[in-house]
This record gives structure tokens, sequence and C-alpha cells, in this order.
């Protein structure tokens, strides 16, 4: 997980993990939609996951 990442994912939750994949995107934009916290703690969680 690179810096600009993270600072992207402050700003614009939804386009720090666009390459995620559709799923990733669509949930981490409606909860962005829902408040800017949750959008946030989501694309981070997804970011810092290991495994994708």
């Amino acid at each position: 997980m690179s810096i600009w990442r993270v600072i992207l994912s402050i700003f614009c939750p939804p386009l720090a993990v666009i390459d995620k994949g559709c799923g990733s995107f669509v949930i981490t934009f409606l909860l962005w939609l829902c408040g800017w916290v949750p959008g946030v703690i989501a694309a981070l969680v997804i970011l810092n996951n290991p495994e994708r």
C-alpha cells in the first residue's frame, strides 16, 4: 500500500480501490455515499488486504 493510495483513499475512497475489482468499487462507493468515514475505512481495509 503506497502513500499515494492512502492519500487518495482519504479524499476519494472509490478511486483508490478502482483497480481492485467492481465489487470493491461498488461497496466503497455506497459506503462513501452513506458517509465519508465508512468509505475511508472500507477503502483502507480493502487496500490493506494482502490476499488481493
